[in-house]
């Protein structure tokens, strides 16, 4: 899994490959973006993008559109035909607002930064929060995901 980022450093990769075998999406030479932006841009961002006038701490554009969880097997036609990439599209992270969320939540940055990124990347997948259930169900997942790989909340405070 390749992913491009203006801040490499802060990119646990990890998160997403586990991620893709917990959803049975696991497929070759996928690539995402993940971006990291200031509270003014994040804010444009959504107003652009959602019409909400309003800071928030991630945001995910997918590329792809298709069935929740298992879809990405049957994408082979989206892929780059020269390097046979599959990109799944961009998200976006508010740095400004994952350094408050931690210090609120009593984690780490880091471990904050993994969260949203697996949280933005879920939607990629398809995953959404707009029912109860739903919601339960991605954080579940967002949850084991990190803890299996030592991603654990009050880390490195």
């Amino acid at each position: 899994m390749q992913v491009y980022s203006n801040k490499q450093k802060l990119i646990k990769a990890k998160l997403l490959e586990v991620a893709l075998e917990k959803t049975g999406n696991y497929v070759d030479n996928l690539a995402v973006g993940v971006l990291f932006v200031s509270a003014l841009k994040i804010k444009k961002l959504n107003k652009k993008a959602r019409q909400i006038n309003k800071v928030t701490d991630v945001l995910s554009f997918p590329m792809l559109e298709g069935k929740k969880f298992e879809f990405l097997q049957d994408c082979d036609e989206e892929r780059d035909p020269f390097s046979k990439e599959l990109y799944l599209g961009d998200i976006v992270i508010c740095k400004t607002r994952a350094k408050k969320q931690a210090k609120l939540f009593g984690h780490s940055f880091e471990r904050e930064v993994g969260f949203l990124m697996l949280h933005g990347f879920l939607h990629l997948l398809g995953f959404d929060h707009i029912k109860s259930k739903d919601e339960k169900q991605m954080q579940k997942l967002s949850e084991e995901i990190l803890n299996q790989c030592g991603v654990l909340r009050g880390d490195n405070v």
